[in-house]
C-alpha cells in the first residue's frame, strides 16, 4: 500500500449498515476508496440477487436466519463486489481518452497536484506517438479504489442453535463477519471501530491474509478507528503482540461525526491530531519493534523495516481549505468525507424519503439523540421515518420494535438470554416495572419516555436499501433510521459525484451554505453543548467527587483546546486563509461561553 500511489486524498467512510454497502460498486472504478459495513448480512442477500442478475452471474441465496450462514453470505457478497469492480475498472481503463469517456472522468476528478494528474495533463498537451505513449503509461498506473470493510467490534453477540444452545465464539456476530472478510478475495482493509475487543482481535491471527507474504505485502490490512493517540498506542500494541500490523489509524472526531458518537473527555480534534503529528515516528517505532519480535518468534517471518502506516482523519470536514490543512499541516494521508456523500446518489444508497429529509434539514434539525440501544449518543435528524413509526406505536399503546436481526441484544435485566432495549419484550417489562415502583405521574412519564425513545437500529439502518430498490420492508413498521453527521446541515443540494469531488479539491465552492462554521469551531460548539447538557442531567442526581472531577477535567481540556487553536491560527498565515479572522473571533466567543459554565460542587 504505497501512499504515493493513492489516486485520491479523500475516502468515503462507512455510514450506517446500508448507506455505503454498495459504494464500491459506484465509485471504486474511479479510484475512490469506500467502506462496506459488515453488520447486516440480511440485506446482502437481496443485493447478491440484484447485482448477480444485472451482470448475468450465477448465485445461490442462503437462509440469513441461520447463524452458520452469516460468514458465507458476507463472503459471497464481498466476492461478488470484487468481481464486478474489477470488471468495471477494466472497462474504464480500456475506454478511449475522449471528452465524456469514463477514463477521462477518472483522470479529471483527480487532485491537481498528484503525479498521476500531472502526467495526464502532459498527455493532453502532447501529440502523435508521444501522446499514445503517455496514454499507455497512464493506463498502467491506474488503480481502482479499495473495497474496504467495517466491523463495529461491540456488535459481537452470541448466536444460538435451534435447540437454544450457544454456538462457539467463532459464530458470534463480529467473529462471523471477520471470517467472511478474511476468507474473501478482497485485497483491502478491515476498519475496526468502537474500541478494543480482545477475543476478536486475537481471532484475526487465525487467518493468513493478515500476515505479510515473502515480499512483505499483506492481502488483508487492519485499520483502527481511534479518537486519540493513547487509544492508538494501546490497540496498536495489543495487535502487535499478536503478530498483527496496523496499516492505518483512522482518527475520528468524537462528536462531530455521523453514527454513534464516542465523546472524548473534552479533547478536541486539533490537539489530538497534533499529538499524532509530533509522535508518529515514536509510535511507528514502538509498534514495529514489538511486531517484528513476535512475528519472528511465532511465524518465523523476518520484517526488517516498518510496514506502511497511514494516518487519516474524518469528522465534519466541509471545504477544500480544511481538507488541505489536514493534509499539509497535520500530515494526514487521506481525509474522510462521509455525510455530504449522502446527497450524492452516484456514491451512496439512500431512500427517497430520507434523501429529501437530509436535503431540507437545517442546523437545528440535526441532533445527538439517545435512540441507540447501545446507550451511546447517536446522531440523528428530526422527522426521520423511524421516529415517525416509533411514535405511531407509542400513540397506539404498543411501544417497542419487533426484534428481527438481534445484533444489539445485550440486556439481561428481565431475561436469562440477552435482549435489546428497543424491543417490545424489554420495553413492556421495563414499563411494567416502573409503574409498580413510581407513584408520581410526572416522574413516571419522564422514566417511561426514556425507555420508549430507543429505536431498532438493526432493521432501521438497513431498510434504506430495501426501500431504495422498492423491496418489501421487514415486518414491524421500523421505518428507516438515518445517522448523519451535523456537518450535513450546511450542504443544500443533490450533487453528482464529479461535483462533490470538485468541491473537495476546491474547484467549486457552491455546494454549501455560506454560514457554515469551521470544522474545529463546529466541534468545539458541540462539545460545549454536550458538557452543559451532561451537567444539567447528571446534577439532578447526587454530584459525587468523581463526577465533579470529570466535569472539571472536561472543561479544562476544552479551554486548553481553545488556547491551542488561537496559537496555531495566529502563528500560521498559510492555514485556513478563507476564514481565519472568523475562526479567531469565534474562539473568543466560545471561550467566554465556556468560562461561564459552572461546575457543581460535590455533595459530601
Amino acid at each position: 500500500m504505497d501512499i504515493n500511489k493513492l489516486p485520491h486524498t479523500f475516502h468515503i467512510p462507512v455510514m450506517g449498515t446500508g448507506y455505503t454497502i454498495e459504494s464500491p460498486l459506484k465509485v471504486a472504478k474511479y479510484g475512490i476508496n469506500s467502506v462496506i459495513p459488515l453488520s447486516d448480512h440480511y440485506i446482502m442477500n437481496p443485493l447478491i440477487e440484484i447485482h448477480s442478475c444485472k451482470h448475468n452471474l450465477r448465485y445461490e441465496l442462503l437462509d440469513p436466519y441461520d447463524p452458520e450462514n452469516r460468514a458465507i453470505i458476507i463472503r459471497q457478497y464481498l466476492n461478488l463486489v470484487n468481481d464486478i469492480v474489477q470488471k468495471q475498472f477494466e472497462e474504464v481503463r480500456n475506454s478511449p481518452f475522449i471528452a465524456g469517456s469514463e477514463i477521462t472522468k477518472y483522470f479529471e476528478m483527480l487532485p491537481s497536484n498528484t503525479p498521476l494528474k500531472v502526467k495526464y495533463n502532459q498527455m493532453l498537451e502532447s501529440v502523435g506517438d508521444m501522446k499514445g505513449k503517455l496514454q499507455d503509461e497512464l493506463r498502467d498506473l491506474m488503480l481502482p479504489g479499495s473495497i474496504d470493510v467495517n466491523i463495529m467490534t461491540k456488535l459481537d453477540g452470541v448466536n444460538y442453535t435451534k435447540q437454544n444452545e450457544p454456538y462457539p465464539t467463532d459464530y458470534n456476530d463480529a467473529h462471523s463477519a471477520l471470517r467472511g472478510f478474511a476468507e474473501s478475495k478482497l485485497d483491502a482493509s478491515l476498519i475496526l471501530s468502537a474500541g478494543l475487543n480482545p477475543r476478536l482481535y486475537g481471532y484475526m491471527a487465525n487467518f493468513k491474509d493478515f500476515f505479510p507474504d515473502a515480499q512483505g505485502k499483506m492481502k488483508k490490512r487492519i485499520a483502527l478507528k481511534v479518537s486519540d493517540y493513547r487509544s492508538a498506542m494501546i490497540q496498536g500494541k495489543f495487535l502487535a503482540k499478536k503478530g498483527l500490523w496496523v496499516s492505518e489509524f483512522r482518527i475520528e472526531s468524537g462528536l462531530n461525526c455521523g453514527g454513534h458518537a464516542f465523546a472524548t473527555d473534552g479533547y478536541l480534534l486539533g490537539p489530538i491530531l497534533n499529538d499524532f503529528k509530533e509522535n508518529k515516528k515514536e509510535l511507528n517505532k514502538q509498534l514495529h519493534t514489538t511486531y517484528a519480535e513476535v512475528l519472528k518468534k511465532e511465524k518465523d517471518i523476518e520484517v526488517d523495516r516498518a510496514l506502511p502506516l497511514l494516518y487519516t482523519v474524518q469528522g465534519g470536514i466541509g471545504d477544500a481549505y480544511e481538507h488541505q490543512m489536514l493534509l499539509d499541516y497535520y500530515g494526514m494521508e487521506s481525509v474522510g468525507w462521509g455525510s455530504p456523500f449522502m446527497l450524492v446518489p452516484e456514491a451512496t444508497t439512500v431512500d427517497k424519503f430520507t434523501q429529501n429529509l437530509l436535503l431540507k434539514g437545517k442546523e437545528n434539525d440535526f441532533y445527538l439523540s439517545r435512540i441507540s440501544p447501545l446507550g451511546v449518543p447517536f446522531n440523528s435528524i428530526k422527522g426521520n421515518w423511524a421516529d415517525k413509526e416509533k411514535q405511531k406505536r407509542i400513540d397506539e399503546g404498543n411501544p417497542g420494535a419487533v426484534c428481527l436481526k438481534k445484533f444489539l441484544q445485550f440486556n439481561t435485566e428481565f431475561t436469562p438470554k440477552s435482549i435489546c432495549t428497543a424491543s417490545v419484550q424489554y420495553q413492556k417489562n421495563k414499563i411494567s416495572q416502573l409503574k409498580k415502583a413510581i407513584a408520581n405521574p410526572i416522574e413516571l412519564k419522564e422514566k417511561v419516555d426514556k425507555v420508549v425513545e430507543k429505536v431498532c437500529l438493526c432493521t432501521g439502518l438497513g431498510n434504506t436499501v430495501l426501500d431504495y430498490y422498492k423491496l418489501p420492508l421487514a415486518k414491524g413498521n421500523h421505518g428507516v433510521v438515518v445517522c448523519p453527521g451535523p456537518n450535513l446541515a450546511y450542504f443544500n443540494r443533490i450533487n453528482s459525484l464529479r461535483e462533490m469531488v470538485n468541491h473537495i479539491y476546491g474547484k467549486t465552492t457552491h455546494l454549501f451554505n455560506n454560514d457554515r462554521p469551521n470544522v474545529f469551531i463546529k466541534e468545539l460548539k458541540i462539545y460545549i453543548d454536550y458538557l452543559k447538557a451532561k451537567i444539567e442531567v447528571e446534577s439532578k442526581n447526587e454530584n459525587t467527587p468523581v463526577k465533579v472531577k470529570y466535569f472539571t477535567l472536561f472543561k479544562a481540556n476544552l479551554l486548553d483546546g481553545i488556547a491551542y487553536y488561537k496559537k496555531i491560527f495566529s502563528d500560521n498565515d498559510s492555514i485556513l486563509m478563507n476564514m481565519k479572522d472568523k475562526v479567531l473571533s469565534d474562539l473568543g466567543i466560545y471561550k467566554l461561553e465556556l468560562e461561564k459554565v459552572l461546575i457543581p460542587q460535590p455533595i459530601k
